[in-house]
């Protein structure tokens, strides 16, 4: 792209449009976007008009690039970010609207991608930095099940997050099934015990049970394939010569982009699916589905998206990177801020942003419903869920190794990984595509900076694996130390020695 050359003077002149800009006061005026001028540059020919004028630099613009310490510089200030239109995106979306990424002096654009296929393969090719990723697709790419390129990932956007949805017709089945149901208010969490006779009245007819998710290694694939095997219910295999995953399936499920959900099972395509919101809570407000069970019911707090970029891309834009983890971080804090009573401070705001046609594009009303601290089941069954989404609080962006050593036993479970491995093949894997050391370099910063309290960030002895948990809705305990046991002990999947 070609810069604008300008005189000092002009270059003082667009950096107090620039700085009314990021700061939503700007009026539109002719001449280049904020997005054909170089901030940097600008400030660097700003600094040295001042002192011409013998004043100081406008120190609202902060330090240009040349005035930081080498540490600092950052190699790339303009980027861009991919996403899907889901409301977890925002912590993307907060850091652009609020500033934070401006204030590390970042130039960003982020942008809807149709899905996932086609976000991870524009990461990978270079025509975006970074992305809005699943949980699964770092590792995944990584060792070359879907892509082959190392990606990494030193954020955790969010845990909990979504749902999983029954179109009327089944909840009407599963209803009859068990009477227990039949309830404005029936008790949560509902297991797939209820589905069980559905689905095999299904098979005995030869026409199976069709579900969505979203992609073959995202945390939907894997928590539905939980929901149903935690109740005997087979969701099928993976094999080397089988990529959809429908061997011995008594359900079968396939790929379906996250706005399409609602609309695929109300043709009557899939009769329910699993994804993160708005698209349950649309469900409901359409009338066309009732969600019968969250994430957080399948797994409380689990890991849900990351934010990834290409290990090279890493290698040659270090400085940059910790300061997009920097304002994520800030953004993630931003959207957990809660006052005294625990009601957050800054979602009514979020959900404002994030309903616009760029950004998830749903009604206002139906991103509020998960994001305020609330979930309809059904339109008589609303309850409080304030960790439906989790963006900060409880270390949750912090890049836990067991978090990626979970999503390799869903994938060895599940036979996404052919071969069994050993235990230290595990810790060796999350190790290369989960990076605690920019995380922490990030929060350091912050903390010197003032605005981050050093309670926030994990201690630095620990060794990147949480304590086990028994909190699934099977209750099978979960060590991320001993992956080989956590297998072993499910009936349906993949087990080793």
């Amino acid at each position: 792209m070609r810069r604008h050359r300008i005189s000092p003077f002009a270059a003082m002149f667009w950096l107090a449009c620039a700085g009314m800009v990021i700061c939503g006061c700007g009026q539109q005026r002719s001449g280049p976007s904020l997005q054909d001028l170089d901030i940097d540059a600008l400030a660097a020919e700003a600094t040295a008009a001042m002192k011409v004028l013998g004043k100081e630099k406008p120190s609202s613009l902060g330090a240009a690039k040349s005035d930081r310490p080498a540490s600092l510089r950052l190699e790339k200030t303009k980027l861009k970010f991919g996403f899907i239109k889901l409301t977890d995106c925002a912590p993307l979306v907060i850091a652009k609207e609020q500033g934070f990424f401006a204030d590390e002096g970042l130039q960003v654009e982020i942008e809807a991608q149709p899905n996932w296929k086609t976000l991870l393969e524009r990461v990978i090719s270079g025509e975006l930095d970074g992305a809005h990723m699943l949980s699964g697709q770092p590792i995944a790419s990584t060792i070359g099940i879907n892509g082959e390129a190392h990606v990494i990932t030193a954020f955790t956007m969010d845990q909990n997050g979504n749902a999983i949805t029954v179109a009327n017709s089944i909840w009407e089945e599963m209803q009859k099934a068990d009477p227990a149901l039949q309830s404005p208010q029936p008790k949560h969490p509902i297991s797939a015990d209820a589905l069980r006779p559905v689905v095999a009245a299904r098979k005995a007819s030869g026409d199976l049970l069709k579900m969505g998710m979203v992609f073959p290694v995202s945390t939907h694939n894997y928590e539905l394939r939980y929901w149903l095997a935690a109740s005997g219910i087979h969701p099928g295999m993976y094999t080397s010569a089988d990529t959809t995953g429908v061997t011995d399936a008594e359900v079968l499920l396939s790929v379906t982009p996250p706005p399409m959900m609602p609309q695929v099972m109300e043709v009557g395509t899939i009769q329910g699916y699993c994804v993160g919101e708005p698209w349950n809570q649309q469900a409901v407000v359409k009338g066309i589905g009732v969600p019968v069970v969250t994430n957080y019911d399948i797994w409380k707090n689990n890991p849900e998206k990351v934010f990834g970029v290409t290990k090279a891309w890493n290698d040659e834009n270090r400085n940059t990177h910790v300061a997009v983890v920097k304002a994520l971080i800030q953004a993630g804090k931003w959207l957990d801020e809660a006052d005294a009573q625990g009601k957050f401070v800054n979602r009514e705001s979020a959900v404002q942003l994030l309903s616009k046609a760029n950004y998830v594009g749903a009604d206002v009303d139906v991103i509020r419903n998960s994001m305020t601290g609330y979930f309809y089941f059904q339109k008589s069954d609303k309850r409080e869920l304030p960790d439906f989404n989790v963006f900060f609080k409880d270390h949750a962006t912090y890049p836990w190794y067991s978090d990626g050593v979970w999503f390799l036993t869903q994938m060895r479970r599940w036979g996404q990984i052919t071969e069994p491995k050993s235990a230290a093949w595990y810790d060796e894997t999350a190790k290369k595509i989960y990076r605690p050391d920019i995380y922490r370099e990030a929060a350091e910063r912050l903390i010197r900076e003032g605005k981050l309290d050093r309670s926030e960030v994990p201690e630095a002895d620990t060794d990147g694996y949480k304590p086990p948990t028994a909190e699934f809705i099977d209750g099978i305990s979960y060590d991320g130390h001993d992956p080989i046991a956590y297998l072993n002990a499910h009936k349906i999947g993949n087990k080793d020695e």
